[in-house]
């Protein structure tokens, strides 16, 4: 038994890295966990190792694609159908230099890093209104290179052989929902938080391509280190009533200058637009 016991978490790439991380570290202090991950075999392998650890009753796996909205539907029904409260979702799962397009004909980095995450959020926020959840978006202080989002690229693939403008907006975007988030259910007990895990040598950098991955990687954070901040959003008590600030390594930090309401409203707006059945 642990100080979470009791509290239900979702963990959207659960099943490694920094996702893995901190679901194990919520499954230790008591929490229930479900991992929702697009790999059967990996989340299946998650789930027996978070069980194998902490209990059977403190892991589920849930199927989850966020480059498909089809399968972000199904995700969220899936959860619903359960019957469970939810009182943290935690959008972790990320990839970086990968190009292409999703199912829907979307950027993938955008598709997947704020699309399918803004998708599976609206699917459960009647839930997570219900219990008066955290909502905790994983983005990077890479949002900084960000200059704002050219819609317009939002529907071609990425540019280059890193992809890191397009995920500099990807996580931009991870801000600017969290802040709208936060604007947009002022009163109604549900808080948002935006956080940078620090540089960390994660399966998201798995698609760089050789020669530029272990440039990228080197001297970068372990999995468990980039972990702490995504668990000190998720279930710190100072942080209670608090809502649409940005944090790295535990601490509030300013976000972008970039970062406005009005392009939140924007992206908002067209997000809902694109993800509407």
């Amino acid at each position: 038994m642990g100080e979470l016991t009791g509290r239900t978490f979702l963990v959207t790439g659960g099943n490694t890295g920094i996702g893995l991380a901190t679901a194990r570290s919520i499954a230790a202090r008591g929490g229930r966990v479900h991992l929702a991950c697009r790999s059967p075999e990996q989340g299946r392998a998650a789930e027996a190792e978070i069980a194998a650890a902490f209990g059977a009753a403190q892991v589920r796996f849930l199927p989850l694609d966020l480059s498909d909205l089809a399968s972000v539907r199904a995700g969220a029904a899936a959860f619903l159908a359960l019957g469970e409260p939810l009182d943290v979702l935690i959008n972790n799962a990320g990839l970086a230099g990968r190009r292409g397009l999703t199912r829907d004909g979307f950027e993938l980095t955008f598709g997947v890093n704020h699309l399918g995450h803004f998708a599976f959020t609206a699917a459960l926020l009647s839930r997570l209104t219900a219990s008066k959840a955290r909502i905790v978006n994983v983005a990077s202080d890479a949002h900084y290179q960000a200059k704002g989002i050219d819609f317009g690229r939002l529907r071609r693939p990425a540019r280059g052989i890193t992809g890191m403008p397009e995920y500099a907006v990807s996580k931009l975007c991870n801000v600017l929902f969290s802040q709208e988030l936060a604007r947009r259910l002022a009163g109604a007990g549900v808080t948002s938080y935006a956080l940078h895990p620090g540089v960390v040598a994660s399966d998201i950098w798995r698609r760089v391509p050789w020669p530029a991955r272990p440039l990228l990687t080197r001297g970068m954070l372990s999995v468990e280190e980039g972990a702490r901040t995504s668990v000190y959003c998720a279930t710190a008590p100072e942080l209670s009533g608090i809502s649409g600030r940005y944090y790295d390594s535990c601490a509030e930090r300013e976000p972008s200058a970039v970062a406005t309401p009005e392009l939140a409203a924007e992206l908002w707006q067209r997000s809902e637009e694109w993800t509407a059945a």
